[in-house]
């Protein structure tokens, strides 16, 4: 909470626009460089997955974490397993994505590693996801 804190903080002090989002941008690449292995590796293929299959979708820290937004609201986000101290880490999806599927679908996905078919996989989801 005090890391989302510090970011809703960090939004108000920062200029509109595309300075805006370098700026996040810029803040997504530090964190997931932070992370250590083999979430590193995985946030990296995600980020790369995400910002080719939607590049409208922009970068952003929530919860310290690695995020994609559509109109300021998250979209799909990355957790890393070392910071929650859990065996995997997760690509999840907010209720705004558009991944709807009957009455009952999943929300979030463990990743341990991202090879041709889950990266695949990935990038089918992003698609659904915004639209």
């Amino acid at each position: 909470m005090k890391q989302r804190a510090a970011e809703v903080r960090a939004d108000a002090r920062k200029e509109k626009g595309s300075v805006k989002a370098e700026a996040d941008r810029r803040a997504v690449v530090a964190n997931i460089a932070e992370m250590p292995e083999p979430d590193r590796g995985l946030a990296e293929r995600v980020h790369e997955i995400v910002t080719s299959t939607a590049p409208h979708l922009a970068p952003r820290t929530w919860y310290g974490m690695p995020a994609y937004a559509l109109d300021g609201k998250i979209v799909c986000f990355f957790q890393s397993a070392a910071k929650f101290e859990s065996r995997y880490a997760t690509l999840g999806f907010n209720d705004s994505a558009q991944i709807d599927d009957g009455h009952m679908w999943p929300t979030s996905y463990a990743l341990t590693q991202i090879g041709d078919a889950e990266a695949a996989a990935i990038e089918a989801l992003v698609r659904k996801a915004v639209g």
